[in-house]
């Protein structure tokens, strides 16, 4: 009988998947979709004492290490590669009633990560919406006259997480002067004036910003003469 040539190992039981057909050489089972080597030649898994393990695939680090944790008796499966010259782990072989725990373990994780983001989500929206209030109240400090709901629209539109707009700039966080006063800016430019039209009618940019300026400077004049309304419930 041909002996295989045994692949590196560090410790541990060792199973390999055959790139060829091959039988056991103590029942002749075979053709053998998993091998052990023993002196060289292949063992069946059932002559190997390893025939009442299951195949759990490579893919999953946290489900792979928990079975192997769980169970008595484990072992690696390993295949060749030829195009790298090496032979590669395929997964592993551990005991059913241990892979179970294992995955019971996992899924016990899962749901605290789920309870955990839930958590997470939730603090994030109160801390947004303390954030847009206090932006809100700074739009309308600095410009009474503003109507409430504008203010709390422009707050809103420039303080969405992870838009990368002016609320959410390390400026616009610290609530300074000039960040508040470049979202109410863009808000107007948007709402108040044809600047949007212009854009779609092929005006360029500065151009566009450049004929609407006077709008916008006569409604944050307008806003800022008024008198100080303050944010309800």
């Amino acid at each position: 009988m041909t002996r295989l040539a045994t692949p590196p190992h560090h410790g541990g039981l060792l199973v390999v998947q055959p790139l060829r057909h091959k039988r056991c050489a103590a029942c002749r089972r075979g053709p053998l979709s998993l091998l052990v080597l023993e002196d060289g030649v292949p063992r069946c898994l059932e002559c190997a004492d390893l025939g009442h393990l299951v195949f759990l695939r490579r893919g999953d680090t946290a489900l792979t290490r928990r079975s192997r944790e769980e169970s008595t008796l484990s072992a690696v499966v390993v295949r060749f590669n030829r195009r790298r010259s090496r032979y590669e782990r395929q997964g592993v072989l551990v005991e059913e009633a241990a892979l179970g725990r294992a995955e019971a373990r996992c899924l016990a994780d899962a749901e605290a990560r789920r309870r955990r983001r839930a958590r997470d989500a939730r603090r994030r929206a109160a801390q947004d919406v303390r954030f847009t209030e206090a932006f809100a109240a700074e739009i309308l400090r600095l410009f009474p006259a503003c109507p409430v709901e504008r203010a709390r629209a422009i707050a809103a539109h420039a303080s969405v997480r992870g838009s990368g707009r002016v609320g959410r700039t390390a400026a616009g966080r610290a609530l300074s002067e000039g960040a508040v006063v470049s979202a109410v800016v863009a808000g107007v430019r948007h709402v108040d004036t044809p600047y949007d039209q212009l854009l779609m009618s092929g005006v360029p940019r500065y151009e566009a910003r450049r004929r609407i300026a006077g709008t916008v400077q006569a409604v944050l004049r307008g806003w800022e003469a008024g008198v100080e309304v303050r944010l309800t419930g």
